[in-house]
Formats: C-alpha cells, structure tokens, sequence
C-alpha cells in the first residue's frame, strides 16, 4: 500500500473517487501513465501494489464514486500494462465481475465498461476467465437498468468475438454452465443462451453437434416462448444443428430420440410439429441406434396421428410406415413387448385414427413375429375384446382380424366366443348395433361352420334364458340374411343326404331350442318340413306371445327373399312337398288374421297350383278345400317331402327327430317356468304398491281384433278360394 501511495499522487486518488465522471475520468488517465511507465522498467511488484490499492480502497469500497473510480482505475492499468497485462489478471479481473452484481446499476454499468476495455487489451488471454464471464453477462442481460444491459450487450459481442478467435476456449466446460440455463425462462436470458450456441456452432474447431444432446431440450422449449424473436431463434438453431445431423456421419441418436419423444406430446403445436419432423429424420437416419427406443418413438407419434393440424398427422402417419416397413430382429434389442404396450395403451385413445393406427401395429406385430406376440397374449387380449365394443365399425373389424389371427389357436378361438357371448350378455345394445358385424365377420376370417358350431355349444349351456333365446335368434337371422354364411346355408339344405350337413344341422339344434321360430326357420331351412310341422304342432298356448308373433312376422318376409327361393319353388308340387305345405298352413293359422304377414303367406299358399295332385287328391281339392284332407295326413310313411321310407320315418340320414323335438319341448318347458317365475314376481311387486297386475301385451291389437270384415270379399281372412 506505501509502495502504491508513494507512486500515484494524493491529488489523482481524490479525483478517482470524485463524483464527477470526467474528474475520475482524468485521474484514470494519470493512472494509465503511472503504469506504463513502471511496466517499461519492469517494476512489477509497484504494480502490483497499485492494483491492490485500486481494488481494496476503490472497488471494494462502500462508497459508489469510490466503486466506480476502482474500476475505470483498474481498466486503465490494463491499458497501461498492454502485453504485459495477462500477468496481473488474476488480480484485476476479480474484482470488476464482482461489481457486476453491485446494487448501484451505475457501478454495474462501469463495470460492463472496463472488462470491456480490459478484453480489448489482453484478448485470447481472457479466456480463463470465460466462465465466471459468461455468468455474469447472463445475469446481466435481464438487468432491470437498460444502459447496464446496453453495456453488457457490447461487451457479449466483443467476448464472442475473442472466443471464436481463441484456441484456448474449452466447449467441455462451458457445456454444463449452458446445459444449466437452457431451462430458464426469462426472455432475456432466451436470447443470450440462443446467440451463444448460434455463435459457437458456426466455430469450425467447437463440435456443438456432439454436445447437442445437452442443450437441445433447452432450445425446443424455447419454441413456445411468447416472443417471436426468440422462437425465431429459436427455429433457425434447431435447422441449423438438422442440416449437420444429415451431413454427420456420427450422431448419438438415442439420447436426443428421448427429448423429442417427451417434445412430441407437447401442448404447443409448432412444438410438436418440429419434434415429429426430428423424429423423422431420425428414422430415416438413425438405422440400428434407434432399435432400442421404437416403442417410445411409437408411443410419441400415435397420438400425433389425430393431431388437429394436418401437418403433424401428414409427417406422423409417414413415420410409422417407416417404422413399420423396418424389420428389425427381436435379438437386435428389438423389444416386441414394449411396441405391443404402447399399441395396447392407445387403443384407450379417444381419436379413431390412432386406434386404428395401434391395430395395424398390433396385427402387424402379430404377423412378424407371431409367437412372440402369443406369449405376450395376457397383456393385450382382455383389451383386445374390450374394443369389440368400439364406435367405430372400422376399428371393430381391425380387432375382429387380430383376433382371427390369434384365434387360430384352438383354445384361443373358443376363448374368444366365449368373451362375445359374454359382452353380449351384459350389453344387449352391443348385440343389437354390431352383432351382425362381429359375427359375419368372424365367419369370414374363420371358418363360419365351426363359428356358428361353437356359438352352439355355448349357448347351449347358457344360463340366461332370455339372452339364450335373443342371442339364437340374432345368430338364425345372420345365418338366414348375410351373403357371408351362403355356404353354410348350401350344406344345411343337404342336411338329409349329407352327413357334414346332418352334423352341423345338430349342432345347431341343440341351442337353436331356446327359440320355437328359430328352430322352425333352420328346419325350413334344411327342408325338414315334417319336423317343422310337428314343432309348430307341439306350440302351446304360453308359446304364442307377441315375442313369437314380432319373430313369425319376420319369417314370413324371409320366405319372400330369394333366399328361400327354392322352398317357394317346392310349391309346384304340393303333391310332392306335403309337408311343406302343412309346415306354412300351420304358420298361417297361428298369425293374426288382420296381419300384414298373414295376407303375405295367405296370398302365397293361394298360388299353389292344384294339378300336380293325384287323382284322390283331385277328389279332396273339388270338395272346396284341395288340402283339407293334406293337413291331417299325419299317418304317411313320407318321412320328408320327396322322400318315402318304408320304416317308420323316426331316423332318416342319422337324425333322430323324435330325440330332437323331445329336446325342443323340454328347452321350451324351462322357458314356460322362467316366464311363470318373472310373470310372478311381477305381480308380487306391483301387489306392494298397491297396484293391479299389469296385463300382458295383446297381439294383435284390439283395434285389429275389432275392425270390421272387410265387405270385399265373402270370405274371411284364412279362408281359402275354391
């Protein structure tokens, strides 16, 4: 300190800390010359005490003007030192960063000013001090005083002018100081951090590209930013960095695959819009590094596939078929098990196109690697069969197609009907708006007699009567209407004359029994008009509800179909079809006369020619009614139309129908109880309120029952024409 005062006159330290500028402004320059002309004899120990004087009495002094004086003094021995300036940094650059966070903005701001003029004289030499610098020009750049950030901004530039010329910069100790504030939001910071890496990356020496990974979170964050100068900047680092991606023949894919998965679902579109095209690229480029993260890959873009903006759905949809075009093998870190959760967790999506989308992946899964994804079964299939309840038709068919493929496993195929029967059990409306769909379908993909046989079987042993009879009659009117069943239709038509036809005939029967219009249309059907007669003979009462009725009415449109085409051409020879005849005789007597159906089938019947008859039945048909006779010959030997045995009829083909109806009997006997049971408890709670029992619904109506006959005719309705 002697060795100091004894150099630099009392009258130039009491203007260093004058407050007037241009006074301390002056004394600075006396300083300037002081130092030059001990630097020139080399009498560093002097100048030494000088720059502790200027920084303990001056910089570190609680006095502003004092402050400010240390440092333009501190700046001025810079410029004295010149070239010899580097050895004394240590002691002079402390002290103006520690002034960068002075409380008196016009301290900070002449602090800005002599490291400014410090860089300038000692250059490259100032690199050591790079981050301590680099700190403090962030904290600066959001300074609440504008002349401050004014200042610090000239003094950005010069650094970054210094470090791009210097060889002594170390882009791996900057790189954690940067990785630590990408994340800030300040908009001040945005831009410094963005005009650092922009600066640095244009360093042909300074590989950014390989510390990418570190920072590159930061920049896409920054793309959401409020201000358009900042996602600009934002943008145009990011391009930047692509274009070096593309050219590089070395990149850690991975890591960056993992920001741009979590970027990908950001909230902000033009986010997610750049992430999902960085995603691209990157399959396009990344080959084998990025076989490990797939799964993730895929779990990103199938939401992005029902993006509300087109672009992003256009560039996601061109990723997955990139993505499903790569066959990669399950030992190449190839995780089957990881893509097929992802595929299974969107199928909860609520967005029709990434559900369809997590289909094809989980087919196309199966496909390829088809054990694989078998044992994998447990976690997918319960969702699997959930879908089937689906919005969408699209997606239902999808699942329809996995679950073929999967079903060609024997326990698996059972599995699954077991599962329909069941959701069709609990959501009667799932029946009702897609089982014609399912079931068709099913019987497309897989063989629709062993379908239709193993739907049978379940429904055979189903406890719920009600549902037993509606699913029945759901499956009969599939079997009667779809083009898709054709075939299974064909083969019960030989049911008679053909053993596979006789088996599958069976089969049906068996649950068929739960309802009396279903078991008589598949009898119709196989053109086993003698049983058909004997089941509508062996109706009762409780039988003829308006649930059969509704049922009958259908069936009697049916017949008007080309599908029972044939059945309407066995008519021309009644003589021949007997039985037939008292089959559709036995129907008519059992609809409401006033019944659209009714005058369906009765104008049918009227149309029977009578001239295939022989001659006693030619003397029956003149007495008024040609079948009168017809309908009570229950004690022919032709067993089925076309057909005369000469036993006793009870087993043609196998079939024993006398085994058969006392099935149907017993199924409908459990069906009379259970209305009885329901009627019963309907009656005991309407008792409780006090209310009468409600009346069971009349068909047909009164007003039918009531109406006049029509004067049109002489004859009733039923009646038949001599």
């Amino acid at each position: 300190m002697a060795d100091a005062l004894s150099v630099i006159p009392a009258s130039v330290l009491r203007y260093l800390s004058d407050k007037l500028y241009e006074k301390r402004k002056n004394a600075a320059l006396e300083v300037e010359g002081i130092v030059k002309q001990l630097a020139s004899s080399g009498d560093h120990e002097k100048i030494t005490a000088v720059i502790n004087l200027l920084t303990t009495e001056f910089t570190y002094s609680p006095q502003a003007n004092h402050r400010k004086g240390g440092l333009i003094g501190l700046a001025a021995a810079t410029v004295g030192l010149t070239s010899e300036a580097a050895q004394h940094l240590e002691q002079i650059v402390p002290p103006v960063l520690n002034s960068f966070s002075d409380q008196d903005s016009r301290v900070r701001y002449y602090a800005c000013e002599a490291l400014y003029n410090i860089a300038k004289v000692v250059r490259g030499e100032f690199i050591i001090f790079f981050n301590q610098i680099f700190d403090a020009l962030c904290k600066l750049s959001f300074d609440a005083d504008a002349n401050v950030q004014s200042a610090a901004h000239l003094l950005d530039r010069l650094v970054k002018d210094i470090v791009t010329e210097s060889d002594q910069f170390s882009i791996e100790e900057f790189i954690p100081l940067l990785r630590e504030r990408m994340n800030l939001l300040n908009p001040y910071v945005r831009q410094f951090l963005v005009g650092w890496i922009t600066v640095l990356d244009s360093v042909p020496d300074i590989d950014m590209l390989g510390f990418l990974p570190d920072f590159l979170d930061g920049l896409f964050n920054m793309l959401s930013d409020s201000s358009h100068e900042i996602r600009q900047q934002a943008d145009s680092a990011l391009s930047e960095f692509l274009q070096e991606i593309k050219n590089s023949p070395s990149v850690d894919y991975g890591r960056m695959a993992k920001i741009l998965v979590q970027r990908a679902a950001s909230p902000d579109e033009f986010t997610r819009l750049t992430a999902i095209t960085w995603i691209n690229e990157f399959v396009k480029l990344g080959g084998d590094q990025l076989v490990p993260y797939y799964a993730d890959i895929l779990g990103a873009i199938l939401p992005c596939i029902s993006d509300k903006e087109e672009k992003i759905r256009v560039v996601a949809r061109e990723i997955s078929e990139e993505l499903c075009a790569i066959k990669a093998d399950p030992a190449d870190a190839f995780n089957v098990g990881a893509i097929l959760s992802i595929a299974r967790r969107q199928l909860d999506s609520e967005w029709e196109a990434t559900r369809i989308e997590a289909l094809h992946w989980i087919s196309t899964l199966l496909n390829r690697y088809h054990s694989e994804v078998l044992c994998l079964l447990n976690d997918i299939f319960d969702t699997l069969l959930k879908a089937l309840s689906d919005s969408s038709d699209e997606v239902v068919l999808l699942v329809l197609d996995i679950h073929a493929c999967i079903a060609q496993d024997p326990l698996q195929f059972r599995q699954l009907l077991v599962f329909l029967v069941h959701n069709f059990r609990v959501d009667h409306s799932l029946l009702e708006r897609r089982g014609a769909l399912i079931i068709r379908r099913l019987c497309v993909l897989l063989d629709a007699e062993r379908v239709y046989c193993e739907l049978s079987t379940i429904l055979e042993g189903e406890a719920d009567l009600d549902f037993a009879c509606i699913m029945v009659q759901a499956l009969n009117l599939i079997l009667l209407t779809s083009s898709e069943l054709s075939d299974l239709r064909e083969l019960l038509k030989q049911s008679l004359v053909n053993a596979a036809g006789k088996d599958l005939f069976v089969s049906l029967y068996a649950s068929w029994c739960h309802s009396p219009m279903a078991i008589i249309s598949l009898c119709l059907l196989a053109q086993m008009y003698q049983h058909a007669s004997a089941v509508i003979q062996s109706l009762v009462e409780e039988d003829i509800n308006v649930k059969f009725l509704v049922q009958l009415d259908k069936l009697i449109h049916l017949l008007e179909t080309p599908i029972f085409a044939y059945l309407r051409l066995q008519l021309l020879e009644p003589g021949r079809y007997i039985w037939l005849l008292k089959a559709l005789y036995g129907l008519l007597m059992l609809l409401p006369q006033q019944s659209a159906a009714f005058k369906i089938l009765q104008t049918r019947l009227k149309t029977v020619p009578s001239y295939s008859f022989n001659g006693d039945q030619l003397k029956r048909a003149s007495s008024g009614n040609p079948y009168s006779q017809i309908l009570h010959h229950s004690g022919s030997q032709i067993t089925e139309d076309g057909d005369v045995n000469q036993d006793n009829g009870n087993v043609p083909n196998g079939i024993n129908f006398a085994s058969r109806l006392q099935q149907f009997e017993q199924m409908q006997q459990q069906h009379r109880l259970l209305a009885k049971s329901q009627a019963q408890s309907r009656n005991s709670s309407t008792s409780f309120f006090k209310e009468g029992p409600k009346a069971e619904p009349r068909w047909p109506p009164t007003s039918y029952i009531n109406r006049p006959r029509s004067r049109s005719s002489g004859r009733g309705p039923g009646q038949l024409q001599n």
